[in-house]
């Protein structure tokens, strides 16, 4: 069983960054696909990148690949989100995911067993 946390959210301006980061305590993430997910007030949740367990492949949402930015550290411990060019739309509570090693569906929220708590990035204009 792996256990995500989210870390790094907060209120940033338009156009600024942020870098969200997820854990798992006392365990590797090396052999999960990894995911964020958002989901803003009124709205449903929206697959925003993945990252495959195996070589790292990456994997966006529509129209975020550009600003967003999913990637592993070497140990595999931890995953992060890079965040540039926030827009007030990028308001939301993003989710970090974790599945087992599966092919496709990578934006699929049902395949994703393993939820974090979520943390709340504010993008004012």
């Amino acid at each position: 069983q792996v256990l995500p946390v989210e870390s790094g959210g907060g209120l940033v301006q338009a156009g600024g960054s942020l870098r969200l980061s997820c854990a798992a305590s006392g365990r590797t993430l090396s052999s999960y696909d990894m995911g964020w997910f958002r989901q803003a007030p009124g709205k449903e949740r929206e697959f925003v990148a993945a990252i495959s367990w195996n070589y790292d492949t990456t994997y966006y949402g529509d129209s975020l690949k550009g600003r967003f930015t999913i990637s592993r550290d070497n140990a595999k411990t931890t995953v992060y989100l890079q965040m540039n060019g926030l827009k007030p739309e990028d308001t939301a509570v993003y989710y970090c995911a974790a599945r087992g090693a599966m092919f496709g569906g990578w934006g699929t929220a049902n395949l994703y067993v393993y939820w974090g708590p979520g943390t709340q990035v504010i993008v004012s204009s």
